[in-house]
């Protein structure tokens, strides 16, 4: 768990500089006497196999991290697997994600292989490639809406690269915010925004997962026309249920996390 943790610290610390709301529902819950469990991580990236789910596995999989389960998000043309710390069900779990390149539009897949190339080869075999941010040029915001066109999710990477966009809060260890509803609530009296795509809580206690997340907070990024506000990074909630054995369910439900994935998708103030 220790050489986790080594990995987790400077990952946590980039994502609070991506959006400080992060910081303001932490301490919040902080204050409460809550202890503010990390659930899991979420990654994205894309199918090339210069900076695929695999590439990006291997500094946790070399933590001690395995492969728990896959998932396929038809409408969002992404595939995503889930891992586990070996040893320690306390432990954060992994999900990373990657875009099809195959299945998007010639410009879309065209822009992401021009992106990948620009990654400097010594980066490409580090460990440090999941916290490396955008490892290349400065983005254009015009590009940048061109892909928000086609994939929210290209437009986020195009712009963010390489690093979390979601830490999670493990309701199961909260005291007094002991169900999502509470945990909304909660957050709405406190002036946070929901996700309300498909509803603020995504999943069932039938399906032994419930989920619900905040907006992805707005950052001021420079492009090559000018500083524009775009979303950035979210922090989301998940309540999990025993399965027919008692054990907590540790997986994820692909049509929720569907849902889940617009919480970075582009809105203003």
């Amino acid at each position: 768990m220790e050489k986790a943790q080594k990995l987790f610290d400077p990952i946590w610390e980039d994502y609070l500089r991506q959006n400080p709301a992060v910081k303001k529902v932490y301490d919040l819950f902080k204050g409460l006497g809550e202890n503010v469990v990390n659930d899991h991580i979420a990654f994205r990236t894309f199918d090339d196999p210069r900076v695929s789910i695999n590439v990006l596995a291997r500094p946790f999989e070399n933590a001690g991290y395995e492969f728990r389960g896959e998932y396929t998000f038809e409408q969002k043309h992404l595939y995503a697997r889930h891992f586990e710390l070996k040893g320690f069900k306390q432990a954060p779990r992994i999900f990373i994600s990657e875009l099809k390149l195959e299945e998007m539009s010639p410009f879309l897949k065209e822009t992401a292989l021009r992106l990948i190339d620009e990654i400097p080869a010594d980066l490409l075999k580090s460990p440090q490639l999941i916290l490396s941010g955008r490892p290349w040029e400065k983005p254009s915001f015009e590009v940048y809406e061109q892909l928000r066109k086609e994939s929210e999710y290209a437009a986020w990477v195009y712009v963010y690269g390489f690093r979390a966009n979601h830490f999670t809060v493990s309701i199961n260890a909260l005291k007094q915010l002991d169900s999502i509803e509470k945990v909304n609530r909660f957050l709405k009296d406190n002036g946070f925004a929901l996700n309300d795509s498909g509803g603020e809580i995504k999943g069932t206690p039938e399906e032994l997962l419930e989920q619900s997340s905040i907006k992805a907070g707005i950052l001021p990024i420079e492009f090559t026309e000018g500083v524009h506000e775009i979303p950035s990074c979210y922090y989301e909630f998940a309540r999990r249920y025993p399965d027919k054995g008692g054990e907590l369910y540790g997986g994820f439900i692909a049509k929720s996390a569907d849902k889940i994935f617009e919480s970075t998708d582009y809105y203003e103030k």
